[in-house]
């Protein structure tokens, strides 16, 4: 008796502990994207996983800039289809896979930066413990581009 309880505890634990490690491998949420060069605030951006198993992630809302003249509302860099749309809103990160190799891994993705208007080629990491992702920009070889980390938050909104 005292082992078949004992036993339905273990499963049970056992049964927890693979959900919050399984969400733990997803990339799906709210994500607060902070400047690595000067360490402000940015965005916050929502990252959702689409019919076509790709994720997408698009800002939802923008911090006020600290900067006289730095806040920018739309891409005027942006080649089209992004040309002069509103920041908020915009879908700056598409196709990116999560690795079937690695979990935690995400490759193949295309990123916008609507600062420069430039397009890279997007990977990301994704910690163990869930709560920042690494992502990485680059054109043409990974070793030449930047990388940037983003801290998991709650809501879309600060």
């Amino acid at each position: 008796m005292i082992n078949r309880i004992l036993m339905k505890g273990i499963i049970g634990v056992s049964i927890a502990f693979i959900n919050i490690t399984t969400s733990a491998t997803s990339i799906e949420g709210y994500w607060k994207s902070i400047d690595d060069r000067t360490s402000e605030q940015l965005a916050i951006v929502e990252i959702r996983k689409v019919e076509d198993g790709t994720y997408r992630g698009k800002t939802v809302y923008i911090y006020p800039s600290v900067r006289k003249g730095a806040d920018v509302t739309h891409c005027v860099n942006c080649p089209p289809p992004y040309t002069n749309k509103p920041r908020l809103g915009l879908e700056f990160m598409t196709q990116i896979i999560q690795d079937p190799k690695d979990p935690n891994n995400y490759i193949n993705g295309k990123l916008l930066d609507p600062a420069t208007g430039k397009i890279y080629k997007g990977k990301a990491r994704l910690s163990s413990d869930g709560k920042r992702l690494k992502l990485r920009g680059y054109i043409g070889v990974s070793m030449l581009g930047r990388s940037i980390v983003w801290i998991r938050t709650n809501s879309p909104n600060p």
